[in-house]
């Protein structure tokens, strides 16, 4: 059961600081779509990114990276887009693998205990036979707690990692489909 509570400590000291970053990052990107709308009404890249008024975070990171590399080939620009990008994307991924490393293992080390539980149970009735099944449902009750104990810790855990995850899609989608308006406009430049 401690180890399932340092678990449980773990998990959600993750989805709060994941939470806090999401949050972050969903007002940036509002700000950067605001801002995007606005700039690509401009014909000029230069003025475009001249104008950019970058807010540190996924989206504003991976645009001005678009920006930045105008003046240079569009292969080159698009490598250097996707480079910022996928460094961006693993910063928000982080700590992401320990909800679901939790997820997954919470239920197993709770149905370790629950084995462990069982055992003793059918071992303390053949230490006493007289005692009758009163001592098996004893036992067989704490095991079963470690069982429950796992479940509380591990479903949790896999709703956060699928909601976080399916964040970091959304926001991924977003921020490609603007960066690619970008490395558009720089191909055609060309």
């Amino acid at each position: 059961i401690y180890i399932l509570l340092a678990c449980s400590v773990l998990a959600i000291a993750a989805m709060a600081e994941r939470a806090v970053i999401f949050k972050r990052e969903k007002k940036l990107a509002l700000l950067v779509r605001e801002e995007f709308a606005r700039l690509m009404e401009s014909v000029d890249l230069r003025a475009m990114a001249d104008d950019w008024k970058p807010e540190y975070g996924y989206m504003s990171a991976v645009l001005l990276a678009a920006l930045s590399n105008r003046d240079k080939p569009a292969e080159v620009a698009e490598a250097q887009t996707s480079a910022v990008a996928v460094i961006e994307r693993r910063r928000l991924e982080k700590r992401l693998l320990i909800l679901n490393t939790l997820g997954s293992n919470s239920i197993y080390i709770g149905l370790f205990w629950t084995v462990l539980g069982v055992i003793k149970a059918f071992r303390d009735l053949s230490e006493s036979a007289a005692a009758g099944p009163e001592v098996v449902l004893q036992g067989l009750s704490e095991a079963l707690i470690a069982t429950a104990a796992g479940l509380l810790v591990a479903i949790p855990c896999v709703i956060a990692y699928n909601y976080f995850q399916r964040q970091v899609k959304d926001l991924s989608g977003d921020t490609e489909a603007m960066a690619r308006m970008i490395l558009a406009r720089i191909k055609t430049k060309s």
